[in-house]
């Protein structure tokens, strides 16, 4: 899998959309039934999402994804792996737009499933149910659903259109009508959506195989319905049964007419599955904690550790994290982001400057310097974490001047000597490689490196 910086930044822009007026009744679904599946985060970004489409509307005006982060509280990757899992169990269609360097996303939210789908999804719900259990799963059937009537002891008495309605002759205007009822160019009427059931594909399953193999018992290949297909394409992911082993599932589920009984294809998957995992039922995992970076016996060094951190890590919270939990200011938030979206920095680039900046200056972050460093690294097209560390400890100096040369515009003073100043660690490590520099002799390297060891303490893994 991508690395999730490669996916999207904190400067691209998002607009939110829904495919249908999404209701009360919908939001009661996904608390109650999507939930439990997706948990709080994914909960939580969709509910932002719908929250930012205006009441009665269908598009919202555009945001970034750095205010996703600080809405939600999280980083960017969890904004991201919520989001993957959101496209993945059906309520969320993401389409993307790239114009030069500038990226941008549509987000299409979509409705749940009603009760009725999800109950007999043939997927959701095995999965719901393992995940509450027996008792609470019914509890949940019974609130949505009620007690039926039975109208055929009751006789339709309603009266039809014509009954009640009269028509006066039409001449002109029924043709002004027709013309003002359409829609025009980037117009859409309002309406309610449905939901197209999980996106599911047949990349892992072979059906000309299994085609293949019913053949042989002149199985007809119109029994393969869409519905059928879409069932053996659930149940195959569901339970983890290949062609082969589907050959024998389809052929007992098959009734007088040759055609699959779906109910009773389900029922064999079902005792199939008993049989070779002793009645347990199928838990609901996620592909993205499979494709994390698999971790090394060979522990981390610290500089591995920051960049890990930086490059997961929201400048909001790493501003905290160097404030040792403190919130940070406004003016330091605002100055933050103008730079974030003026320079177009990707995220771990951004925590580094935060971090360089405020070790730098004696944990003052000046926006006009800061920015000035961001733009030499924009124009360089610096886009990782380690990158932008190598660049600043290569451009130290020139750094230095810039710094120095605006205490010297501001007091119209001559240049007083440079004072002891305080570096990350990353970049100690960086200038003791060089060896003989006697321009940084005077850094309090012991004191930082001491600072920054207790930082990474309370770094967020």
């Amino acid at each position: 899998m991508k690395k999730h910086w490669n996916e999207i930044q904190p400067i691209d822009h998002y607009t939110v959309g829904t495919n249908g007026i999404l209701q009360e009744y919908d939001r009661k679904i996904i608390t109650f039934l999507y939930q439990p599946l997706i948990g709080s985060v994914c909960y939580s970004l969709y509910m932002s999402l719908w929250g930012e489409v205006e009441e009665n509307r269908l598009w919202s005006t555009h945001s970034t994804h750095y205010h996703l982060m600080n809405v939600l509280s999280v980083n960017l990757q969890e904004v991201y792996e919520a989001r993957m899992k959101l496209e993945g169990i059906g309520l969320l269609k993401a389409y993307e737009k790239k114009e030069n360097e500038d990226r941008s996303f549509l987000y299409e939210l979509q409705p749940p499933l009603t009760p009725q789908e999800f109950f007999h999804d043939g997927m959701l719900n095995v999965y719901l149910y393992r995940k509450i259990g027996r008792s609470h799963y019914l509890r949940l059937k019974k609130f949505f659903t009620d007690q039926s009537v039975d109208k055929q002891q009751h006789v339709n008495i309603t009266r039809s259109f014509q009954d009640v309605f009269t028509s006066e002759q039409i001449n002109f205007l029924h043709h002004d009508a027709n013309m003002d009822s359409e829609t025009k160019s980037g117009e859409q009427y309002m309406k309610y959506g449905k939901n197209d059931g999980l996106p599911l594909d047949d990349i892992d399953f072979d059906f000309q195989l299994l085609l293949a193999g019913l053949s042989e018992s002149m199985v007809p290949r119109k029994a393969f319905t869409t519905n059928v297909k879409e069932t053996v394409l659930k149940l195959s992911y569901l339970y983890g049964i290949d062609p082969l082993q589907m050959k024998n599932i389809v052929l007992s589920s098959l009734d007088a007419d040759d055609t699959i009984d779906i109910e009773l294809l389900r029922k064999t998957a079902r005792d199939w599955y008993g049989v070779q995992t002793g009645d347990q039922l199928p838990d609901l995992t996620t592909r993205i904690a499979t494709n994390a970076p698999v971790k090394s016996d060979k522990p981390l060094t610290k500089e591995e550790e920051l960049i890990e951190y930086l490059e997961t890590t929201s400048p909001k919270d790493v501003l905290s994290d160097i404030s040792n939990g403190g919130a940070p200011s406004k003016s330091d938030l605002q100055a933050v982001e103008e730079v974030l979206m003026s320079q177009k920095l990707p995220i771990g680039v951004m925590n580094v400057l935060v971090q360089y900046v405020l070790l730098k200056t004696d944990m003052k972050l000046t926006k006009g310097y800061m920015e000035k460093i961001a733009s030499h690294w924009s124009r360089k097209k610096v886009t990782t974490a380690s990158e932008a560390m190598e660049l600043a400890k290569k451009e130290h100096k020139q750094y230095l001047e810039w710094a120095e040369g605006k205490k010297e515009n501001k007091t119209n003073r001559r240049r007083k000597p440079i004072r002891t100043e305080k570096l990350p660690e990353w970049f100690q490590e960086g200038e003791n490689e060089k060896g003989n520099d006697s321009s940084l002799d005077g850094y309090d390297f012991e004191a930082e490196k001491k600072k920054l060891e207790e930082e990474l303490k309370n770094f967020r893994k």
